[in-house]
């Protein structure tokens, strides 16, 4: 149930011929959330208001050729110097007088460190969560995984999708990761938009290497997932990144437990004493 100042206000940003759309909750400093690949606005916090709640005016956005926003145009792409380019569009729209909190999921998180590196001047801090990769290009195995879901969801939607992706999962996470999947390729106003991304995002990195990350002297937090459940973000990633990120904090669910970063209601709570922090607050003030 939504409470008082949950309404949300629509946000369309428009870069080069592309149109982003999303939405607006709450007042006070603010914080962008990017989702991951094949994903939606709604997959960073899973519908949580706690954010807005907490005083912090909660900006969510479909990348392009995701959820409600428009492909890319005629020779334009997917790659992450194009979404950390959309990235700072928002940015300029929504707070261009200020530094703001940049959250994300997986190719989210990926976004924000492109955009960072760039333009650190920008950020009051990070919250990466479920990063999967170090810099370095994926191997023709890989590659053929990723191209093999993309031709999966052309070709057959999203049980073709389903039917290229139930490979190797954990039997007991089996049937969640499958619900779950189903759901946000159920939002999908471009499916062959997000065939193009799964192609193009694949073949792009945010940085040549992960130890880049050390010249963001700014605060992050690292939300990591246990192999068995999330095996396509490791542990050992979120750990290189926390470990490279000068003034970073990691923290993850319990072994066993269920990834934080599907839990809406805790990780928003994480993140939002993360936000109340001084080294934070000062930031966002400033």
């Amino acid at each position: 149930m939504r409470g008082p100042g949950d309404a949300a206000a629509e946000l369309a940003v428009e870069r080069r011929g592309t149109r982003l759309l999303g939405e607006i909750q709450g007042e006070g400093a603010p914080i962008v959330l990017l989702h991951g690949l094949t994903a939606t606005r709604r997959y960073v916090v899973h519908g949580s208001h706690a954010l807005p709640r907490r005083g912090l005016r909660t900006v969510a956005y479909d990348a392009r050729g995701h959820g409600e926003s428009d492909p890319p145009p005629a020779g334009e792409g997917c790659s992450y110097a194009e979404l950390a380019g959309d990235l700072g569009a928002v940015i300029e729209q929504v707070a261009p007088d200020r530094r703001c909190v940049l959250a994300g999921h997986s190719m989210g998180a990926h976004s924000i460190a492109a955009y960072a590196l760039a333009n650190p001047e920008r950020v009051a801090a990070i919250v990466a969560i479920g990063p999967a990769t170090l810099g370095s290009g994926l191997g023709p195995e890989t590659l053929a995984y990723w191209d093999r879901l993309a031709d999966g969801l052309e070709r057959g939607g999203v049980e073709g999708f389903l039917r290229a992706y139930d490979v190797d999962l954990d039997p007991d996470w089996r049937e969640t990761l499958l619900r779950i999947t189903r759901e946000r390729l159920g939002l999908h106003r471009h499916p062959e938009a997000v065939a193009q991304a799964l192609r193009e995002v694949s073949r792009s990195t945010p940085f040549e290497n992960v130890g880049e990350l050390g010249s963001l002297e700014i605060p992050a937090l690292v939300v990591a997932s246990h192999d068995r459940a999330d095996p396509g973000h490791p542990y050992a990633v979120a750990e290189a990144w926390a470990g490279e990120l000068p003034q970073a904090t990691l923290v993850s669910e319990e072994p066993g437990a269920s990834p934080l970063a599907w839990q809406g209601g805790k990780l928003s709570r994480e993140i939002a004493d993360f936000c109340e922090r001084p080294e934070v607050a000062t930031r966002l003030a400033g």
